[in-house]
């Protein structure tokens, strides 16, 4: 948690539709860099070893985290039986017994035989055994079998193939099955054992979809080239290639998501602060209390509820459809986990447990309890701690206010320094670091609260879940007095909370000075504009017969083409935790159907009638590359993949070297609302996060997110970078609106547009919006609007 007092220092950002599509944020600016973590100045000195080394090892990596999951796959192992269904079953076995009936057809006398005969008194004790072993391998076979049915089930995707709104006889035949063999009360990771793997994708499918996406944007003479490329890669690398990444589909628990996170995000050596870390935002209009200590202490009170009921496996798993379950491995690290920069790598630091909190406030570190022997502290407990930091009149020591910025720094020089720091603030560095974890939540001095997430631990969804349950618990659940504190009383016999002590070497001086002027350097050249859309929303689009994501993501095809004039390679992030260890995948959302209904809505002789016609059918496109992304065939990160290989195995390979020399320059993401349950949208709608967002993926491009709040409010975060002659958030922001409003006119004849004219100028919305990620720091006091 950080604290801050100027909004001078604060940094940009770093991240509901019908489908149950689930959004990533800001991956798509470390998908385009991660070609540079395999160049000789990077890693190429680690990929010299076999490829089928580095197979075996991603294979090994997987049952170690099965192996370190060992008591979660007790607890959910036997999902959907449960262990008094194995007593039932002993005990029937044993009442048939006791009747002379033998429903193990002799097999029980047979295991008799084998046990050691005590005589007398052991006679029945032998009979016992056999009958439990004999239970308990019918019992296994049972479990078995089930997991064998559900995950056959699960490989089912033609539910992800039907007509919007429509539901055939099939698909309704396989969501009772599941629902059959899913069993009651799954825990969060019951269905780990039964998710199947995610499928590699045709070589020659995944090229032909490559050079589909890439005929808009290319000249005829570029198209012409990369297809000669492209069918020179087919006949000479492309089956040695898919042979490995078979190989290790077959090995390992996913075929590219250890390689995503290596390649994309560990081995990146760029500052995390806006090329990977993004935000995410409070309520838009409304703040429970204007007191920043007890804000503090209600937020973190339930983000500790939510651990809680994370170790305890009692969060549900996410079930698309109600039904159709996700993969639940990126839960693991939520907490107690750091991302430790390296020379060459970084890599995640996982702690079993973690009993306090650190804050930095006012360029001081403070250590803070969260536990006494009675359990959790209480939230007004929490309130008293943080009150006592923000009324410490102690200044900082030299150099200490701004120790946070290292950070932000390049990975390699912040692995350089904290080597050098490690032997003289090991006790500090262990307590905090800052950007490096897994998030931070932020506390402004008017009560608003941000969220800074680091990306390589896991996507959007998992952190967007657990902000959804900490913004609705600690408003609606835990609530506040009517003076604006926390509800309890004090506890004036707690230790105050320990200041944190850096012995800092005099060499690294220097260090801080150069990443606190990079950090404002790169954080003054970042334009964000965040602006909520309220003439319509989601119910308007339903209303539509069409997907809300892809009415959005053909929205804004026109409103990049008007803002520079042109089409460009968009990047929407898709997920694919249908599959076990599934991450994202890449929607190319830049379609010739997309283009051909821009080209008509900018021509004066289209009609209407025409546009509307092109419309859906781009829409319609766009719904078929998500679901094909969705069930594990896109075209990007298998990709990805082949180009790692080829790098493993050093051979040239012209046409994967252009393909991920490619510039994203419009990057979009949905952020999905996961739990609706939690939030009163008709009586309190302005209870309703208001999303996040992220950086710019190229220095002449835009970053876009979104999020539907409630049924009638689309909010956008824009970022791109000032220092570009090319970008302008606010304008691409005007164009959005207009294209928005432009597309709805299509429908105006039968559909009624319901206009809010409320804006982010009101007095009464107290949506200081400079909460974004700091290398300075925490509890942050910013009274900015939502433009920077």
């Amino acid at each position: 948690m950080r604290s801050q007092r100027s909004p001078t220092d604060v940094p940009p950002p770093g991240p509901s539709n019908p489908t149950g599509l689930r959004r990533d944020m800001a991956e798509a600016h470390q998908a385009v860099g991660f070609r540079a973590s395999l160049t000789p100045d990077g890693a190429e000195a680690q990929l010299s070893a076999p490829v089928l080394q580095d197979i075996y090892l991603s294979g090994l990596r997987s049952w170690k985290r099965t192996l370190s999951r060992f008591w979660n796959d007790v607890l959910t192992g036997v999902f959907p039986a449960s262990p008094l269904s194995w007593l039932f079953l002993f005990s029937a076995i044993q009442l048939a017994w006791s009747v002379q009936l033998d429903p193990s057809l002799g097999l029980m006398e047979k295991i008799k035989e084998l046990l050691p005969d005590g005589g007398g008194q052991y006679h029945m004790l032998r009979g016992v055994l056999a009958g439990a072993l004999f239970a308990s391998c019918l019992w296994g076979a049972l479990i078995f079998t089930l997991h064998v049915a559900l995950r056959l089930l699960l490989s089912y995707h033609g539910w992800l193939q039907e007509p919007h709104g429509a539901m055939s006889s099939p698909t309704k035949t396989w969501l009772a099955l599941v629902r059959i063999f899913s069993g009651r009360r799954p825990m969060l990771f019951s269905f780990q054992r039964s998710l199947p793997r995610q499928p590699v994708p045709s070589v020659q499918d995944t090229v032909r979809k490559y050079l589909e996406s890439v005929r808009p944007i290319l000249s005829e003479e570029d198209f012409d080239w990369t297809s000669v490329l492209a069918e020179e890669f087919l006949r000479l690398q492309a089956s040695l290639l898919q042979w490995y990444l078979l190989l290790k589909s077959w090995w390992a628990s996913n075929y590219v998501s250890d390689w995503w996170e290596e390649f994309v995000y560990l081995r990146s050596r760029n500052s995390l602060m806006v090329n990977s870390n993004y935000y995410m935002m409070d309520f838009l209009y409304v703040t429970p209390t204007p007191l920043q200590a007890a804000r503090a202490g209600n937020a973190v009170h339930a983000l500790l509820l939510f651990r809680h009921r994370l170790n305890r496996q009692e969060i549900p798993p996410t079930l698309l459809m109600g039904t159709r379950p996700l993969c639940s491995a990126q839960y693991e690290k939520i907490f107690n986990s750091t991302r430790v920069p390296g020379a060459q790598r970084d890599y995640i630091r996982h702690l079993r447990d973690s009993r306090h909190v650190a804050v930095f406030h006012r360029g001081r570190f403070f250590r803070v309890g969260t536990h006494s022997r009675n359990g959790l502290l209480p939230p007004r407990a929490l309130e008293q701690q943080f009150q006592r930091i923000l009324d410490d009149p102690s200044p900082a020591c030299p150099q200490e206010e701004h120790l946070a910025a290292l950070t932000a720094a390049p990975r390699d020089t912040w692995a350089q320094v904290r080597r050098s720091m490690k032997s003289q603030a090991a006790e500090a560095l262990e307590a905090v670091v800052w950007f490096d974890k897994s998030f931070t939540l932020i506390v402004f001095s008017n009560g608003k609260l941000g969220l800074s997430v680091e990306h390589a631990w896991a996507d959007c969804p998992i952190a967007g879940h657990m902000w959804e349950f900490t913004l609705a618990t600690e408003c609606f659940q835990l609530g506040y007095s009517t003076d604006g504190h926390c509800k309890g009383r004090p506890e004036p016999t707690l230790p105050q909370p320990q200041r944190l002590q850096w012995d800092l070497p005099d060499q690294i001086h220097p260090s801080i000075t150069l990443a606190l002027r990079g950090a404002k350097i790169l954080s003054e050249n970042i334009d964000c504009h965040v602006f909520p859309f309220s003439h319509f929303g989601k119910s308007f689009i339903r209303r539509c017969h069409l997907s809300s994501d892809s009415f959005v993501q053909t929205a804004l095809q026109l409103a990049y083409f008007r803002d520079r004039g042109q089409f460009c390679l968009t990047y929407e992030s898709a997920m694919t935790r249908l599959f076990l260890e599934g991450r994202t995948e890449t929607v190319r959302s830049c379609t010739r159907e997309a283009c051909d209904f821009v080209r008509a809505m900018e021509d004066q002789e289209k009609t209407d009638p025409q546009r509307l016609v092109l419309f859906r059918v781009a829409v319609d496109k766009h719904q078929a590359l998500l679901k094909a992304a969705m069930s594990g065939q896109g075209v990007d990160r298998h990709l990805f993949a082949l180009y790692v290989v080829s790098r493993f195995l050093h051979l040239q390979t012209p046409f994967l070297d252009q393909v991920h020399a490619e510039q994203w320059q419009l990057s979009t993401s949905q952020i999905p609302v996961q739990q609706m349950h939690l939030f009163d949208v008709h009586n309190y709608p302005d209870y309703v996060s208001s999303g996040g967002g992220f950086g710019p993926a190229d220095d002449h491009g835009y970053g876009v997110s979104y999020i539907f709040m409630g049924d009638d409010t689309i909010t956008f975060h824009i970022s791109s970078k000032k220092s570009s002659t090319k970008t302008d958030s606010h304008r691409l922001g005007q164009h959005i609106e207009d294209a928005l409003l432009d597309v709805a006119s299509l429908f105006q004849a039968g559909l009624h547009l319901k206009c809010r004219p409320r804006g982010l100028g009101e007095e009464d919305s107290g949506h200081g919006c400079g909460f974004l990620s700091s290398p300075t720091g925490g509890i942050k006091t910013s009274r900015t609007p939502t433009n920077f």
